[in-house]
């Protein structure tokens, strides 16, 4: 049985992988440069089936990248990575993985809507690219899911920050992944819509969905992580419970979570 550790809530704990259980996501000494600057300097990390992981760290720390070279974005210089047990060189079942990048537009300047966005994330799973009863049915459920089936008409382009970020999520949604990988979701989005999306993942979550996301501070999602991992430098410095957030994060001179044991806090801007 799961025993609650330090820094991880009863929630997390139910969902703690029993030991040996199938490693969705394997990184080993994984490195990689941009430019001639190198940003991961060695990491692993292994994520298993139906956990809830958190990538936390400062702007420059790797966190991004990491992400990126896991869904091949991002080439490693050494290392290697390996989905769902077949290493990322030979991977090609796509439809699996779900992927929100960094926030940006959802239609990068060519006019849609929202339910032709969202359906966008549906073609891995189409037959000769034409969609069937099952795939409109997957939409519409994304759409819904993340409290937009009153918008799906009108064009993204009028949508505010928050609803183009759930516009994103819903699009990577459609495909129905076994994994979903999250590039900052909550960053820049109001308070209703990161509560929207809290909820959003939590469906997943509890539908057995295994999730990677890179956070700039755990909020609304804390109740859902099982395991933080914090990066410094390129470098993995903890991967454990959460490290407790301590302060109030608008305030000048906020606190932020010790990037080597839980439970500690630590002044230093960790996660600005």
């Amino acid at each position: 049985m799961a025993t609650v550790e330090s820094g991880q809530t009863a929630e997390a704990a139910q969902r703690t992988p029993e030991r040996g259980s199938a490693p969705v996501i394997t990184v080993r000494g994984a490195r990689a440069t941009l430019g001639a600057r190198p940003v991961l300097r060695g990491i692993d990390l292994t994520v298993h089936s139906g956990e809830v992981v958190a990538l936390l760290g400062a702007n420059g720390s790797g966190k991004s990248t990491a992400v990126r070279s896991v869904i091949g974005q991002v080439p490693l210089t050494d290392g290697e990575i390996t989905l769902f047990s077949t290493p990322l060189r030979r991977f090609r079942d796509w439809a699996r993985v779900g992927y929100v990048p960094q926030r940006t537009t959802a239609a990068s300047g060519v006019p849609a809507t929202v339910r032709e966005v969202v359906a966008s994330g549906r073609l891995s799973r189409t037959r000769f690219g034409l969609p069937g009863k099952a795939d409109r049915a997957a939409v519409e459920r994304a759409i819904e899911l993340v409290g937009l089936t009153d918008r799906a008409k009108d064009s993204v382009e009028a949508l505010s920050g928050g609803q183009h970020q759930r516009v994103l999520i819903a699009r990577a949604l459609a495909a129905g992944p076994e994994l979903l990988i999250m590039d900052e979701p909550m960053a820049g989005v109001d308070l209703a819509s990161q509560e929207i999306l809290a909820a959003t993942l939590r469906e997943q979550v509890a539908a057995g969905t295994t999730v990677l996301l890179v956070l700039h501070e755990l909020g609304p999602l804390e109740p859902l992580i099982d395991r933080a991992v914090v990066l410094c430098d390129g470098c993995v410095v903890h991967d454990g419970p959460p490290p407790r957030a301590v302060g109030q994060h608008a305030l000048p001179g906020h606190d932020h979570v010790h990037p080597h044991a839980a439970g500690e806090p630590l002044r230093t801007g960790l996660l600005t």
